[in-house]
């Protein structure tokens, strides 16, 4: 203790420009306590929530102008500070009615969360923090990197990872329970949207896919995100621009992922970083939209790593972590006392977060050590001259025996003394609609992802007329055989390589599933068929076109069902090789590496394909068992050939005959049963399907734990 009281001394010494706790109270036109509007009956520090499961309809009061303290119980710290009217911006001329939501609230209490490691649970991420959230306001978890703001987030949200344990209890309404679907809404840091489609349209197939009933009800809540997240100015613009066009700032775009959780209508909204990667002002809009939100009665918590003194002043409350540690939970203005009285008083032209992260920041103490012989023109390099480490110990001890603390305890005990109304779960919409949804939405993706299908069609047809004008006036006499079935090989294999184009695409669809998918919007089969019914018409479009100009191109026997088998061959070679794709894509969610992969793949398969070396003579392991009969290539090539020469006969001299199949026997090894063409495209079919059941697995598994993993990831060495 006396090591504590010496650094806090010293710390006092070298702030001495920072005020007094009594000089600190704001004066009247203090920007960071004001409120963006006044309601009748704030809630406040003390407030217990009136338990009402139905919307209420609240007035602002005209004219008002100041949130009345005396009539507000607040908080031991702040009741020292202040003993007048916080002042409000005034509003404008007439009241507006505001449309109020039945919110919750959330307690949690001796909440620990520790994650396992390779061998054991790891030391605690969350070490037993106490605290609550209200209707009406909004909560913020603040702290440095790795201090597991975000952990924290996910426990009371009951979202962790199953390789996380978490000890303690939550209670919502007052009662142990788990948070239901459309009952709350979570945001994650980082949300994937989809650039082609305006703010409305992806709003509304949101909708679509989470709400139950008509599509005319969906399209008023659709207006009620798109006003209350403040995007009406953006609603018929395309989120990522198209072409020339630019798309949505940073901003607009974090807020239109927060509207995507509005739809459902939650009681309880988190929100992981929501002034993730944006500057000021765009912050600043964020924080006042969410205070908007806020003032109809939804309850809001969230996380944030530093904000601006404006942004500050619209906090409720504040739960301060370091390390685990809980150093304060209470108002916001409490907080900057709960600081002096510890020996850290904030300076004046110091932001109050600024100051709470310096003081409880531990990488500043590798700066300060670089810096230590370093002086600038005003003295130390910082005025900050203790250790974190012990700056840290003082706070939490101090906050442990602080009036604050037993406040929350009073108040924690105050809300879960007695249950209110157990928050129902929302209808869901049903697995057909949520199908028909993704199938139209996909298709409406690729009518405008001109990079990624309209770019790979007209690749697919200059591909098409290369190797068709290279290998054109064959001619059909037995010496033009074997450079037929080298045309058919390039042509089937080289359009096959050229299919990688579109590993963005897939891996983008896949971003966008795991993101729906961990907000039950959706999920693998839902997906997958979509994906499958979507992609149809666009394989169908690139086969029947290529194929038209390769088949007139190279000569191919004329005769309207040959073409037709061509078509319907080289579909099912599309079908299947976007399938690989997909699951490549699935497996690795990298664009290098699944590129990699598929490049590799391809080139093994183009090798045991039977044309390079017939598939008879090829050695027995491993390139023809079990490669030659994995490669889709080999039954692609021998049913084109079957369909093409089975039935023909080649005059060799002027009397004798061969046989299309002695002919070609020679060049590729195909069968003489006349149904052994559809055999190979039953075969086709069939690994088509196999390769759909792999990516069914790999969405259900290697996705979500990928998805987890990254957010772990970020929790360890990102912002959390």
């Amino acid at each position: 203790m006396e090591e504590i009281q010496s650094q806090s001394d010293n710390y006092r010494s070298s702030s001495s420009s920072a005020s007094s706790p009594a000089s600190r109270v704001p004066s009247s036109n203090f920007f960071y306590l004001r409120k963006p509007g006044s309601i009748r009956q704030p809630i406040s520090f003390e407030d217990s929530p009136e338990w009402e499961d139905t919307d209420i309809d609240g007035r602002v009061e005209e004219g008002g102008d100041s949130i009345n303290a005396a009539n507000t119980p607040i908080s031991p710290s702040l009741s020292k500070l202040n003993s007048g009217s916080l002042p409000s911006p005034p509003l404008a001329e007439g009241g507006a009615v505001v449309r109020k939501t039945a919110g919750a609230s959330v307690v949690w209490k001796e909440l620990a969360v520790t994650i396992k490691g390779k061998r054991k649970y790891s030391d605690k991420v969350v070490k037993s923090s106490n605290g609550y959230a209200l209707p009406g306001t909004m909560t913020v978890i603040m702290g440095p990197a790795k201090s597991g703001k975000s952990t924290l987030l996910r426990a009371i949200a009951g979202r962790l990872h199953p390789s996380a344990k978490m000890y303690g209890e939550v209670f919502i309404n007052g009662a142990k329970t788990r948070l239901l679907y459309g009952s709350y809404g979570f945001v994650d840091r980082e949300t994937t949207l989809i650039g082609s489609l305006t703010v409305r349209e992806y709003l509304y197939y949101s909708a679509l896919l989470q709400l139950p009933g008509f599509f005319c009800q969906k399209k008023s809540v659709v207006e009620e995100a798109i006003q209350a997240m403040s995007l009406g100015d953006y609603a018929n613009k395309l989120i990522g621009g198209h072409c020339y066009m630019k798309g949505l700032a940073r901003g607009e775009r974090r807020r239109v992922s927060i509207a995507r959780e509005l739809v459902m209508r939650p009681r309880i909204l988190f929100i992981d970083e929501p002034l993730y990667h944006l500057d000021s002002v765009s912050a600043l809009l964020m924080m006042v939209t969410l205070r908007k939100l806020a003032s109809t009665g939804c309850t809001l918590i969230f996380t944030i790593y530093q904000s601006s003194t404006e942004v500050f002043g619209l906090f409720d409350r504040i739960c301060l972590l370091s390390n685990g540690n809980t150093l304060f939970f209470g108002e916001t203005l409490a907080c900057l006392q709960h600081f002096s009285n510890a020996g850290f008083p904030c300076p004046i032209m110091q932001s109050p977060s600024d100051h709470f992260l310096r003081a409880i920041n531990t990488d500043f103490d590798r700066i300060i050590a670089m810096c230590k012989n370093w002086q600038d023109d005003n003295g130390d390099f910082s005025s900050v001259n203790m250790d974190t480490a012990v700056a840290i110990r003082t706070l939490e001890a101090t906050y442990k025996s602080s009036a604050d603390a037993a406040a929350v305890e009073t108040m924690i005990l105050r809300l879960t003394e007695r249950e209110g109304p157990l928050l129902k779960s929302k209808g869901k919409a049903s697995n057909a609609t949520r199908i028909a949804v993704l199938t139209w939405r996909s298709l409406l993706i690729m009518s405008r992802e001109w990079k990624y299908y309209w770019l790979r069609l007209i690749l697919y047809m200059l591909l098409t007329l290369c190797i068709g004008t290279v290998f054109s006036g064959l001619g059909h006499s037995l010496s033009s055989v074997v450079k037929r079935v080298a045309a058919i090989f390039v042509f089937v294999s080289f359009t096959s390589l050229l299919s990688i184009a579109g590993v963005p695409s897939l891996l983008k669809e896949i971003k966008i599933y795991a993101s729906e998918e961990s907000n039950q919007h959706s999920g693998a089969l839902v997906f997958l068929f979509g994906q499958l019914l979507s992609s149809i018409p666009f394989l169908f479009l690139i086969a029947i076109s290529s194929s038209l100009v390769f088949y007139f191109l190279i000569g191919l026997r004329d005769g309207f069902s040959l073409l037709m088998y061509f078509v319907l061959n080289f579909f099912m070679c599309l079908f299947v090789n976007e399938g690989l794709l997909l699951a490549v894509t699935s497996l690795w969610q990298n664009v290098f590496w699944s590129i990699l992969t598929l490049v590799t793949i391809h080139v093994v398969m183009m090798l045991s394909a039977g044309y390079l070396r017939i598939r008879s003579e090829l050695p027995r392991p491993v390139w023809k068992y079990p490669l030659s009969y994995i490669a889709f290539h080999t039954y692609s090539i021998q049913g084109i050939l079957e369909n093409e020469y089975l039935g023909t006969n080649f005059a060799v001299g002027q009397v004798r005959t061969i046989s299309g199949f002695q002919a070609i026997h020679s060049a590729y090894d195909i069968s003489q049963s006349s149904n052994s063409k559809w055999e190979n495209l039953l075969v086709l079919f069939i690994m088509a399907v196999g390769y759909r059941i792999l990516v069914f697995v790999l969405l259900h598994f290697r996705v979500r734990k990928n998805v987890f993993l990254h957010r772990i990831f970020q929790c360890r060495k990102s912002t959390t």
